[in-house]
């Protein structure tokens, strides 16, 4: 474990040069200080460390955050496809501050290909192809077969061995975007030590290929929950209905909601699309008190 502290990059503004992109790095510095203020004020002093993890691929990058004294249900976080980066820390800090409190993981899921490779999402274009094009190797790295659970074991293995964490409990995980499918198959292949998954405008949940993670419901054992996104519950209608029929099928317990919002919607440093904010916090607050209720019944 490496105990010094990263400083963060910030985003520069120049007086009299403000334009829409500017503006929206600006309203998402403004989210996540009311995010870390949320969780100072739960009470709980959270400590953060940077960290670097052994797996059968490399060394993985990541952030390790907990409160400063007794140990805590672990949670491992999988990042959506921007990965570590402020946003990410400012969401584990509020979850470590949380009711009694939790140890959470933040790994850089693309350490196979970089560091952390970004720090600020809201300045990417979904409309350019360069941008777009950035992301194709980050999620390969991840998503090649048997890549995530092997991560997912490593994790796993790294928070059991902290003393912040409670062994006598279970862990819990949660993704956004593409981490939605990474807390499935964590969930999976891990079903005796993961007692609550929860994913919030996942993608790729539902597919027609015969790894697709849905699928992998019977072999789930933690409690689960679906946030999903209203545009993509329009762009794939069935795939609720197909969650739902798995899950009951394996008799799994698994709650699946559609928000009102935009796919990407809990994250605050999302780009703007179509000249409005994807982030949404009245939605984003809903999401976080259903996270908070399934860690409080299923981490107990």
């Amino acid at each position: 474990m490496t105990d010094n502290q990263k400083n963060q990059p910030t985003n520069d503004i120049h007086p009299g040069d403000i334009t829409r992109r500017d503006f929206a790095a600006l309203l998402v510095g403004a989210s996540l200080a009311a995010t870390v203020q949320s969780a100072a004020a739960g009470g709980l002093e959270v400590a953060e460390t940077d960290v670097e993890i052994k797996t059968p691929d490399g060394t993985c990058d990541a952030a390790f955050i907990r409160p400063k004294t007794g140990s805590h249900p672990g949670v491992l976080i999988w990042p959506d496809a921007f990965g570590l980066r402020p946003s990410m820390r400012a969401m584990a800090k509020r979850l470590a501050g949380e009711g009694d409190g939790y140890a959470v993981l933040v790994p850089n899921p693309f350490y196979r290909v970089s560091k952390a490779p970004f720090t600020d999402a809201s300045t990417f274009n979904f409309q350019n192809a360069d941008d777009m094009a950035k992301l194709k190797p980050l999620m390969g790295s991840v998503n090649a077969p048997g890549d995530a659970e092997k991560d997912a074991a490593a994790y796993v293995a790294f928070l059991d061995a902290q003393k912040e964490v409670n062994k006598a409990k279970k862990i819990g995980t949660q993704g956004y975007c593409m981490g939605g499918a990474l807390v499935v198959r964590t969930a999976a292949s891990l079903p005796e030590r993961i007692g609550a998954g929860a994913s919030f405008h996942g993608g790729g949940l539902v597919t027609d290929k015969p790894d697709s993670p849905h699928l992998l419901a019977p072999k789930i054992k933690a409690r689960m929950y679906f946030g999903i996104a209203s545009n993509d519950d329009e762009r794939q209608p069935d795939a609720k209905d197909k969650l739902k029929q798995a899950f009951a099928a394996a008799k799994v317990s698994a709650e699946i909601e559609v928000y009102s919002a935009q796919h990407g919607w809990c994250v605050p440093d999302m780009p703007m699309r179509d000249g409005a904010p994807i982030y949404n916090k009245v939605e984003a607050e809903r999401a976080w008190a259903k996270l908070v209720a399934l860690y409080t019944i299923a981490l107990a």
